[in-house]
């Protein structure tokens, strides 16, 4: 497995593999919309402080986590918007394997935490909560739809 920095030749392999994943259980989201999710993805991968990274076995794209280097009181820390693992490459510690080598790689940046959200009631929460995330006491997360 090798973990590396995304780069733009890497973007129509990511949204197919970014498809793939949240267009089936659990997540279930629809991305039909193939001009919205590439706006979607070139605000993740687009910026001046985004940071895509993929992990790889051979030169397979497997994985990846898409996010951005915020700069707080606090310190910088890498905000992780989509984090994934292909779908039939789930279970197998890969996600794990992972998210040590992602915080490996932030931290060797000067980065000293990962941020991310969850919905509590999707598989995804228990997975982060096993790696060491914690939520954060006092925080919540906000949205005001419009019609």
């Amino acid at each position: 497995m090798n973990v590396l920095k995304l780069e733009s030749d890497k973007f129509d392999e990511v949204k197919l593999l970014f498809k793939d994943i949240f267009m089936n259980e659990p997540w279930n989201d629809d991305w039909s919309n193939d001009k919205q999710l590439t706006e979607y993805m070139l605000d993740l991968m687009g910026n001046r402080n985004s940071l895509a990274i993929g992990l790889f076995d051979e030169n397979e794209l497997i994985g990846f986590s898409l996010g951005s280097i915020m700069h707080w009181w606090i310190g910088a820390e890498y905000y992780i918007f989509e984090f994934c693992i292909k779908r039939e490459r789930q279970q197998n510690g890969l996600g794990t394997l992972f998210l040590n080598e992602i915080e490996a790689y932030v931290k060797s940046l000067g980065i000293n935490h990962i941020f991310l959200q969850t919905d509590k009631i999707a598989p995804a929460y228990e997975f982060y909560k096993k790696n060491g995330f914690s939520e954060l006491e006092g925080h919540v997360s906000l949205v005001k739809m419009f019609d």
